[in-house]
């Protein structure tokens, strides 16, 4: 799961498809990162945080990290946020195996970004979790 800092929407995408996962015993491995620096070695967000403590998902013990080219070799998918995030992720893909794992999480639609504005955690807690069951509908069945 990536967006750009890996603060807000990655940190609760990758929560909700562990917790997903989870609960269905698919034995998933779920991880997140940011296509920019500024947050590495951080805690998620606090209101991306509380949105997923709100749903009964705990993100707090999540690290912040930058996404990086092995990400490809460690993972089958890799779903990205929003079109800048698609653009950065594919200009790190290596060749056209790396370029086949890209997606964006809710198909041509964007997770829009909350963080300037408190009233969007909820919303976009809310469009993840979606964009989660449709992958796992899609990769399970």
């Amino acid at each position: 799961m990536v967006c750009l800092g890996n603060i807000c929407r990655s940190p609760l995408a990758e929560g909700i498809m562990q917790h997903l996962s989870d609960e269905q015993g698919l034995g998933w491995e779920v991880d997140s990162a940011g296509t920019g620096n500024w947050h590495v070695g951080e805690a998620p967000d606090r209101r991306s945080i509380r949105a997923a403590r709100n749903h009964g998902v705990d993100i707090s013990r999540q690290v912040c990290r930058l996404f990086r080219k092995s990400d490809f070799d460690e993972f089958d998918h890799i779903f990205v946020m929003d079109k800048s995030n698609l653009s950065n992720v594919l200009n790190m893909a290596r060749n056209n195996e790396d370029a086949k794992k890209v997606s964006m999480l809710l198909g041509d639609k964007i997770v829009p970004d909350p963080y300037y504005d408190d009233a969007q955690f909820e919303p976009v807690f809310m469009l993840i979790e979606n964009g989660c069951k449709e992958i796992i509908k899609k990769l399970v069945d």
